[in-house]
């Protein structure tokens, strides 16, 4: 509102200098652009990142099997966990040495998570691996995939909106420099007694 409103003032204006109507004009385009060009960039970049992350998804739900792992024994508490007192994420899951048999039939032994701190000898859980039984994480589930397509299409319009701000405020600077440094030129023209000629003094 503030860029239409300022090329109505400076329509006819007599003060009106060059500089002033193109920073209007600067302003307005800068703020069509804005509204218009930045959501359609961030649609198109949402739909692409929906589209890779879906297939990712149906890539991972096809390639990667749920599997019964069974305990053999728990592992002690990593050495760099040194302070027992806090409390995180990794505290939920217990590392420890579990069998399991692969999809495609071989049997694997060896060190993986298992959720919950109680995990005893015998104890059965459910693991995610490839095909050929090495672990592998859990397949992305196609409601988180469409979020972080939402919030890439929201960022890339927010980039945009950045970027056309950034550049509109990097053009009127440069325009006020010039500005400025044009008046410091007919400052030096008109001479230190500037006002007092044919004063008399």
């Amino acid at each position: 509102m503030r860029a239409m409103g300022g090329l109505w003032r400076w329509r006819h204006n007599p003060l009106r200098r060059a500089t002033d109507l193109v920073e209007a004009w600067l302003a307005l385009t800068s703020l069509l652009l804005i509204l218009l060009v930045a959501p359609v960039i961030g649609t198109l970049v949402g739909g692409l990142a929906q589209d890779t992350l879906q297939r990712s998804v149906r890539d991972q739900i096809r390639t990667r099997h749920l599997v019964t792992a069974t305990v053999v024994r728990k592992l002690s508490r990593s050495p760099l966990d040194t302070d027992p007192e806090t409390s995180s994420a990794h505290d939920l899951r217990s590392r420890v040495i579990a069998d399991w048999t692969a999809p495609d039939g071989s049997f694997h032994h060896g060190p993986t998570l298992v959720e919950g701190k109680s995990a005893d000898p015998g104890d059965r859980f459910a693991m995610w691996t490839d095909a050929h039984g090495a672990v592998v994480a859990r397949p992305l589930d196609p409601a988180t995939a469409t979020t972080h397509a939402v919030l890439a299409g929201i960022g890339a319009a927010l980039l945009t909106s950045g970027a056309v701000e950034a550049a509109r405020r990097l053009l009127v600077w440069r325009m006020v420099r010039r500005r400025y440094a044009r008046w410091d030129q007919e400052w030096e023209r008109a001479g230190p007694d500037w006002g007092r000629t044919g004063a008399g003094s």
